[in-house]
């Protein structure tokens, strides 16, 4: 599983427009040919991947769509297999997507009973303001889980660590409530086993390749899998050697590209 920002590309705020880091076309053309299932796994989700992917195909990257996985892929799962039918989107309107096609009615705030739901479920929303919240904290005090895309304060972009919207809306939100949130999207284990499922392997048997110790090492560690951390995103080399264990990769790489040159790892 490759991490995308920072891993694979730097790109902008938007995700519209991308560069290609250092050995990410080589290393996933290499493994296809290969016949080695890979898959793609962002935070990002305010784009599904038939937006998300042609993009990445446009500037080289050999991704399909069925390769790139979101944590609104995730969450859909998740609450297909909890019974939730309806849930409030704090998100663009892209966020709602994946969940849409897995048949859960999806609803935004101000439109009719948008607070009378099983779920709020916290996305991608550069324009949230105070109704969204006001609207996702009145659902969850009357009986709404609380889901997350992604908990994570930073990711890496052309302009260096940039903030995640969900992190700050659902600390708000959190602020309010009190109420925990399920995170959908990486470093979860929700994540991680949606990814070893659609590889078709075990969880142990994942590798993980990413550039962040609180999201894609932190998954690894937790869940039993094999991490290999990049120094092309948030984390220097000298970062990574002072990460805990627990936030440490099994091996660093200088970037992606070098992830062809690994013939063994340790799992300790």
């Amino acid at each position: 599983m490759f991490d995308l920002d920072g891993t694979l590309v730097l790109g902008d705020r938007s995700g519209k427009s991308y560069d290609v880091l250092p050995g990410a076309v080589e290393v996933l053309s290499t493994l296809t040919r290969r016949d080695i299932p890979w898959v793609v796994m962002t935070n990002g989700s305010a784009y599904p991947a038939a937006v998300q992917a042609p993009r990445l195909r446009a500037v080289g990257l050999p991704v399909e769509d069925s390769r790139l996985l979101t944590p609104s892929s995730v969450t859909a799962a998740v609450l297909v297999q909890k019974g939730v039918s309806r849930e409030l989107i704090l998100g663009s309107p892209g966020v709602g997507h994946a969940l849409k096609e897995a048949g859960i009615e999806i609803t935004f705030t101000g439109e009719p009973d948008c607070e009378r739901v099983g779920a709020v479920y916290i996305g991608w929303h550069p324009e949230c303001g105070m109704k969204d919240i006001e609207a996702a904290c009145n659902a969850i005090w009357s009986g709404a889980k609380l889901y997350v895309a992604s908990d994570v304060p930073f990711f890496a972009s052309r302009s260096g660590r940039t903030i995640g919207y969900s992190y700050a809306i659902t600390a708000a939100v959190r602020r309010l409530t009190k109420a925990p949130a399920i995170i959908t999207g990486k470093p979860s284990n929700h994540a991680l086993g949606f990814i070893a499922k659609k590889l078709g392997i075990r969880r142990s048997q994942v590798g993980v390749v990413g550039d962040d110790p609180l999201v894609e090492m932190i998954m690894a560690r937790r869940g039993g899998a094999t991490g290999f951390g990049v120094c092309t995103g948030t984390t220097s080399r000298a970062q990574w050697s002072g990460q805990p264990l627990n936030r440490r990769p099994h091996q660093v790489l200088e970037n992606v590209g070098a992830l062809l040159s690994v013939r063994s790892v340790s799992g300790s």
